[in-house]
């Protein structure tokens, strides 16, 4: 191996937050880490809610294990969800964790990660500079392309009058008009809903602040899709007509801002149905908060709300191997020469170092945790 080369020990627990059936790394993954002369520990049954058996990692070359083994003994820890509490005792001073971490969201997340003194690697606010000079979130964007199109896939389930919605369908019907849904933010998560909205028939509102992502939009998208810039006035006059609401506002590494209010829900459909897909950096509709594939909604103000927190995991295959796509290349490049080096050769993955042995680096996150 050569001298500028490290060797060092990966671990790949399984993951343990409810509904979780994603893992942090497939086979192939394992593999070339392998190869490259490092040590990979994954936990047993880790690839099973993605439809990977114990039997290819050991063929790829990884070593099966227990999860406090792999925590104990690992120098890069690469996971899905951010650490739970079960798993706060096991980190350690040092150690590196490559993961999304949602700060903004989970004071005691942070007080975990500072009091283990962890060094925090977050997938969602890598950044990558694109052939055209656009600065885009290359780990957040597979996530948020399924999260977008899953959130009308449950949009329209809950809409029907067994799930307490109003009972549309949301392409509606010759003769009967179809469903409207307004999508808060333009960005991956909503324009991917806004394209399964449209495809499936629905009258559909696309609102942000970035006239230039609009014109865009306004280009590529079907006819049934209407571009609006956002402002208070007008969130407030399209909700009162919407069906179905999907909450996609993102700023990176920080608190998603509040756009929708209870006073909004009061002036709402009564069985209308918002899908805060954002509720992993908090939030953007005043009465969310985290849910569970298992217990995925609740009702305020008439408006059924669906805030589950890992929308992509319950899709386990699909969304571990596009993840794994997008983040295998930084977790090889720190494996192989620390993550000291590889952030300071490449200031993408810089920016999503957030936390350092006991110290927030990130803005956003400071910014937050400051304000605490």
């Amino acid at each position: 191996m050569p001298a500028e080369v490290q060797s060092m020990i990966i671990g790949i627990p399984r993951e343990v937050k409810t509904d979780e059936y994603r893992v942090g790394m497939v086979p192939a993954g394992v593999h070339l880490l392998a190869t490259a002369g490092h040590t990979v520990l994954v936990e047993q049954s880790a690839g099973q809610g993605s439809g990977v058996s114990d039997e290819e990692y050991t063929k790829a070359g990884a070593t099966l294990t227990t999860q406090a083994d792999i925590w104990k003994r690992a120098d890069l820890i690469v996971k899905v969800k951010e650490p739970q509490a079960s798993e706060f005792p096991l980190m350690r001073r040092g150690q590196i964790v490559l993961t999304y971490f949602h700060f903004a969201a989970d004071r005691n997340l942070i007080d975990a990660c500072l009091k283990a003194g962890i060094t925090a690697i977050a997938y969602e606010t890598i950044r990558q500079t694109t052939a055209s000079g656009a600065k885009v979130l290359p780990c957040l964007t597979p996530m948020s392309e399924v999260a977008g199109k899953m959130s009308i896939q449950e949009g329209a389930k809950y809409l029907e009058r067994p799930m307490m919605g109003r009972g549309i369908l949301l392409g509606g019907v010759p003769g009967v008009a179809p469903a409207n849904v307004v999508v808060l933010g333009a960005g991956v998560v909503g324009t991917n809903a806004a394209k399964v909205a449209a495809g499936m028939g629905a009258n559909v509102t696309i609102m942000d602040i970035n006239l230039d992502r609009l014109r865009y939009l306004d280009d590529v998208l079907p006819a049934n899709v209407t571009t609006i810039y956002s402002d208070p006035l007008a969130i407030t006059h399209y909700l009162r007509e919407a069906d179905l609401v999907i909450g996609s506002v993102l700023i990176p590494g920080a608190r998603a801002p509040r756009l929708v209010t209870r006073d909004h829900l009061k002036m709402m459909k009564n069985g209308s149905v918002i899908i805060d897909v954002a509720i992993d950096q908090g939030g953007c509709i005043e009465t969310s908060r985290p849910t569970t594939h298992k217990d995925p909604t609740y009702i305020v103000e008439g408006v059924v709300h669906y805030c589950v927190t890992n929308m992509p995991g319950a899709v386990g295959r699909t969304s571990t191997f596009a993840l794994c796509n997008a983040t295998l290349p930084y977790a090889r490049a720190i494996a192989a020469k620390g993550w000291e080096k590889a952030a300071a050769e490449d200031s993408g993955l810089a920016e999503g170092l957030n936390i350092k042995e006991g110290v927030i680096l990130h803005e956003g996150v400071k910014h937050f945790w400051e304000g605490k």
